[in-house]
């Protein structure tokens, strides 16, 4: 019997709708979402079905979870997803070169700042004018935490990795302005997470 090789991410059960909900207020009615950093695929797969006038192409620098990913597209049967990218932010150039809007969700806080950096650079590659960068997970602002729990979460990712924890939020939009997007629109979300929607301007 063939191993299946799906992973399953609980935080996805308990935000896709939410973060669903925002993405239909934002999204072109139709095009190209790139995704980066999709993890183990079920945001892909859940987009893809909730939106499928809109084409997903799903990315990750892992392949366990581009195998992930390629198993609940499988599964999914969506014509609107497709294969799985590999695809490591902090490389250029990116092996996709257009799409409408590139969507990111908690990956800022997991990984060093440089992929922050190369995210917003590549994104600004990619996205046309008016097009939509989507960043979700939580967020400090002004300097300070939003919730104890996102400082105990931030305490909990650095001793993991040094490089990595919470980061503040006008510093991210500070670096997506100096490549050309403009100030995000800002939506709470549960869990104590924020949705940053960033415009591409012209």
């Amino acid at each position: 019997m063939e191993e299946d090789a799906r992973r399953y991410a609980p935080s996805v059960a308990r935000n896709k709708d939410a973060i669903a909900g925002v993405l239909a207020r934002y999204l072109p009615s139709s095009g190209l979402v790139l995704e980066i950093a999709s993890g183990s695929g079920e945001h892909a797969v859940h987009f893809a079905s909730t939106f499928p006038a809109l084409v997903f192409q799903p990315t990750d620098p892992s392949e366990e979870a581009r195998a992930s990913i390629a198993a609940w597209r499988q599964e999914g049967a969506l014509p609107n997803m497709r294969a799985p990218l590999a695809l490591d932010v902090t490389a250029a150039p990116w092996p996709i070169n257009y799409a409408d809007a590139v969507t990111c969700i908690n990956m800022i806080h997991i990984a060093p700042w440089e992929a922050t950096l190369g995210l917003v650079a590549g994104a600004a590659r990619i996205i046309p004018p008016g097009g939509l960068l989507f960043l979700y997970g939580p967020y400090k602002r002004a300097g300070q935490h939003t919730a104890p729990s996102n400082a105990d979460f931030d305490a909990s990712l650095r001793e993991r990795d040094a490089r990595w924890g919470v980061r503040d939020l006008e510093t991210v939009a500070a670096e997506a302005t100096a490549m050309g997007f403009a100030a995000p629109m800002i939506e709470a979300m549960p869990a104590n997470n924020l949705s940053l929607i960033f415009r591409r301007l012209g």
